[in-house]
């Protein structure tokens, strides 16, 4: 059986170290030359052997350990976010399987967020711009695609806890509402009133309610769940921008 090269050099170094003893030391006289016996190692009993399924070899050794894999930053992830949701028409134009891989990223973003109480920090204050959403009455889905409004806002304004949400071309409405905290994410919200065009006041009937909790919050972006389980994501336009009270 063949030795392995670590073998065969014990093997050399105790013949060629071997000290020589006094013929009057010896008792009896030895017949023979005494030598360390020296195991026979097979090589596949430790795996090493390059012939001996190589690819079992590899497959036990990680010279990358779990915990330097690191996963996609939060810089990564807004990207992917973004470049899905370009072609969507905010999400009117979002098929089962569209709507599955936003949300896959966001869940991915929202692990990340960096703001774990929003509804205390500033960064919420302001006007942000809606760029996808799975609400179809939002997205007016029920309509022809001219009498859709074209871009849809919302503001918050901590210190007064007032939202606004308005529309765009062609209809300009618009409706407020009081901001209640429920905890440090999320908010219950109780819409007050209506501004059809923009200037015609209507009050909200009273059911008009709902939950909102902010999921992701940077200086950019934000992500928000609702309590029908509609998935909100928007972009800073105007962090100046105040809430009528």
């Amino acid at each position: 059986m063949a030795l392995s090269s670590h073998a065969a050099l014990v093997l050399t170094t105790a013949q060629s170290s071997k000290p020589s003893i006094p013929k009057s030391h010896c008792f009896p006289p030895p017949r023979t030359a005494f030598r360390f016996p020296v195991p026979a190692i097979n090589p596949s009993t430790y795996n090493l052997s390059s012939t001996s399924h190589p690819e079992k070899w590899r497959a036990k050794i990680s010279f990358f350990p779990a915990f330097l894999k690191k996963g996609k930053d939060a810089k990564t992830l807004k990207e992917e976010l973004l470049e899905a949701i370009a072609p969507l028409d905010r999400g009117a134009d979002a098929t089962f399987e569209d709507q599955q891989t936003v949300d896959q990223i966001a869940q991915k973003l929202e692990a990340l967020n960096p703001v774990k109480e929003p509804l205390k920090s500033n960064l919420l204050d302001g006007k942000w711009e809606l760029i996808y959403t799975t609400s179809r009455s939002i997205l007016q889905t029920q309509r022809p695609k001219f009498l859709r409004s074209s871009a849809n806002y919302q503001a918050i304004n901590l210190d007064v806890l007032r939202a606004q949400n308005m529309e765009s071309w062609p209809f300009f409405n618009q409706v407020t509402a009081d901001l209640t905290p429920l905890n440090a994410k999320k908010v219950a919200v109780k819409f007050d009133y209506f501004k059809i065009g923009g200037l015609i006041p209507v009050k909200a009937p009273d059911r008009a309610r709902g939950e909102l909790e902010i999921t992701y919050l940077d200086e950019e972006l934000r992500v928000s769940r609702g309590d029908k389980g509609n998935l909100f994501i928007l972009k800073m336009v105007d962090p100046s921008y105040r809430v009528p009270v």
